[in-house]
């Protein structure tokens, strides 16, 4: 009962499959990048991708889900420089990390990889030389910023400065944040390197690039964007390429100079893939190394004319590179291009961008932590995903009522109501002739609607028809009352009839739900008694031949206090912790501990001979690291006029990304005693303000005195 992709999935070439009805497939997701953890923001597209993957393979479908870490680029290297270890340990690190959480919520990849791997290098290198031997690639000498501390060039987002229109300070190389400007590093007013704290110095070098503006790229983009499966993205794709003639594409930048990790352009030492070159080379490479291993053609699945369908899901931010540099790199490389690529929303949590102020910037590890099933949050995010690319939001709130009342108010108490009857009245064993009752078959029928909602991405549209389904069962129940059945001995067969339709309704409505909720619906399988499910077996009902197991408890009901937990856990307190306390000192009032709102307190009066003991001094963050171990550290290397810097660890990591400090001057206080702290010795006290309310955004903020100071001028 395989259904074909309907129109609203995919308006690409039409599927292939064998005489048996089964196709072949091969899906991504989007590569993590191996510099952070994994949060529920990128959850919800690997989510989205597992339950369309799970869909199709309940059909019996070939279908293989691929993915890697997107491991090359500057900041791994910085970082990895800052941590004291090679990029090939903190990579290695990562994967294990992101691999973790990927279990966790039960994401079925069939390989997940590295794009530093060799087959992704072999990958590269041929695509590469095909696109040249095609004329496609062209060397030219552009003039970039340079960091001469560093000795390195620097990618925009690593150079800060004044914005030449409206005059903004700190913002990045490529756009002003302030006024929307976009400019060239090389336009910034008083730029500094965020590496070093260095100013840039301009020097050129030769790079290559991707001829993407080629008629020939053009014309085949615009036929290929036909194709698209959603209207927002072939009208953007349409904006992007402009009518024939406009030559609205520019080449693409595809080298970077060392040092930089990544793979080296073959015939061109000391340049490098630009990292956007070998991320989607690697959706290839995993699958390579997987076809490998279980004796799959490769060249069958990747070349011109292969059977088998290839799709990507991607966040919506990413889909130019995805629906123009990629799909013209395979065109033009001899290689079979994208059967379609599925474009999501961003996340909000409670109607706003994640932060971290709040503790909704939460990550995948936090929610195991705190004991939050994962499988809750899929049925949620699954609850609001349709084909389109629409924002999503997570309003804890909804999120806690509508898993207490669907997946337990509404699916278990299906199971719980009946089996208790069934096993101590009828030894387990359901009555035949109610596997024809006019709800089963209700039931029965609706299956294949809700497969086809799953396979257009429609997954609202799919769990809302099976709470309406588990709606009319529960009615059927509370009709039949069978607690009053099972009062009278002479009421047994209608008992033995309500109790099987219960169950039988239960495994049809727990068929619907397997997609979404793979490792509740495995314990409903053992409950039951039964094989794995598959779309088919909705016309292979229950049977007396045997017996059910017994019930045992499949879920519980989400606590208020674990959601108080997930957000404490990740909450960085905008008020120095005890880690910090003697570290930062930040101006903001004190809080009531009281449910009632926070009072300010009334400041205490101080002489100026107190204030005179507090030595200011101006401090400039010559470096600046993430502290290993903690949720709220960055620890800061200041200049202070001395003649050695000075550490200071300082609570600030909710606000600031480490990088983004680099360079500037800021407020210390130098006089304070030294800290011996469980991170090293904290030699000071730099200063931060932060809004009365801890809701704020950003919320909190260092002091930075005017460009003009120097580090050890004092403050008075």
């Amino acid at each position: 009962m395989s259904a074909p992709i309907s129109a609203s999935a995919s308006a690409a070439p039409a599927a292939f499959a064998n005489e048996n009805g089964r196709r072949q497939i091969l899906v991504t997701s989007a590569l993590p990048y191996a510099n952070g953890q994994i949060h529920i923001g990128h959850m919800v597209e690997y989510i989205q991708t597992d339950i369309w993957v799970r869909t199709l393979r309940m059909h019996g479908h070939e279908v293989y889900y691929v993915g890697a870490d997107d491991t090359h680029g500057t900041p791994v290297m910085l970082r990895a420089e800052k941590e004291g270890i090679t990029p090939k340990a903190l990579i290695e690190r990562v994967w294990k990390e992101h691999k973790r959480d990927f279990d966790s919520f039960g994401i079925s990849f069939d390989n997940y990889y590295s794009t530093d791997a060799e087959e992704n290098r072999v990958l590269c290198d041929s695509i590469y030389t095909a696109l040249q031997q095609a004329g496609l690639i062209e060397a030219r000498d552009i003039e970039q910023a340079y960091d001469p501390v560093k000795e390195m060039f620097l990618p925009d987002r690593f150079i800060k400065g004044q914005c030449p229109k409206c005059g903004a300070k700190d913002q990045y190389g490529d756009n002003c944040e302030v006024c929307g400007s976009t400019y060239q590093p090389t336009e910034l007013v008083n730029p500094y390197s965020v590496v070093s704290g260095a100013t840039p110095i301009r020097k050129t070098s030769t790079h290559y690039f991707f001829k993407l503006s080629d008629p020939r790229c053009e014309d085949f983009l615009r036929g290929w964007v036909s194709g698209l499966a959603q209207p927002e993205a072939t009208n953007k794709m349409r904006e992007w390429l402009g009518d024939k003639g406009e030559a609205k594409l520019a080449d693409w930048d595809i080298s970077r100079d060392a040092p930089y990790f990544g793979f080296e352009i073959p015939g061109a030492p000391g340049k490098y893939f630009y990292v956007w070159v070998d991320a989607p080379v690697g959706y290839y490479a995993s699958f390579q190394n997987l076809a490998g291993r279980i004796g799959v053609n490769f060249d069958e699945w990747v070349k011109p004319g292969a059977k088998a369908e290839q799709y990507h899901f991607i966040g919506k931010d990413i889909l130019y590179f995805h629906t123009l540099f990629w799909p013209a790199m395979l065109e033009f490389s001899g290689h079979r291009t994208p059967t379609n690529v599925f474009a999501h929303g961003f996340l909000t949590v409670d109607g706003a961008k994640m932060s971290k102020s709040r503790g909704t910037f939460i990550t995948a590890q936090s929610v195991i932590d705190t004991g939050i099933n994962p499988e809750w949050l899929r049925y949620y995010f699954a609850a609001k995903l349709n084909s389109t690319m629409e924002d999503i939001d997570l309003n804890l709130e909804d999120f806690q009522a509508r898993v207490n009342s669907d997946l337990v108010g509404k699916y278990v108490n299906i199971a719980s109501r009946a089996a208790g009857f069934l096993i101590k009245r009828f030894d387990g064993r359901v009555q035949d002739s109610a596997m024809n009752h006019p709800l089963i078959g209700q039931l029965r029928a609706a299956i294949p609607q809700i497969a086809g909602f799953y396979e257009a991405r429609e997954y609202g549209r799919a769990l809302r028809t099976t709470m309406e389904l588990a709606d009319a069962v529960n009615a059927y129940v509370d009709t039949a009352k069978p607690w009053e059945q099972a009062k009278d001995p002479a009421n047994a067969v209608a008992l033995h009839e309500t109790c099987s339709v219960s169950l039988e309704a239960f495994r049809l409505l727990s068929l619907a739900l397997k997609p979404v909720l793979p490792k509740l619906i495995e314990a409903v399988e053992a409950f039951l008694g039964i094989a794995p499910l598959v779309w088919a077996d909705a016309n292979q009902p229950l049977s007396s031949a045997h017996a059910i197991n017994a019930y045992k408890h499949l879920t519980t009901r989400v606590d208020p206090k674990q959601i108080e937990a997930l957000l404490a856990a990740n909450r960085e307190s905008l008020q120095p912790g005890a880690e910090a306390a003697a570290t930062t000192a930040a101006a903001a009032p004190a809080k009531s501990t009281k449910k009632a709102e926070a009072k300010q307190e009334e400041p205490g009066v101080i002489s100026i001979d107190d204030f005179a003991k507090v030595d200011l001094r101006i401090a400039k963050i010559v470096d600046c690291q993430a502290v290993e171990g903690s949720d709220k550290l960055l620890q800061l290397t200041l200049d202070v006029g001395e003649e050695k810097t000075r550490n200071v660890f300082s609570g600030i990591k909710s606000a600031y990304q480490p990088q983004d400090l680099i360079g500037k001057l800021t407020v210390m206080v130098v006089n304070l005693a030294p800290r011996k702290m469980k991170f090293g010795l904290s030699e000071g006290m730099v200063l931060a303000a932060s809004a009365s309310d801890e809701k704020a955004e950003p919320g909190l903020y260092i002091l930075e005195p005017h460009s003009g100071a120097k580090p050890g001028m004092r403050v008075k």
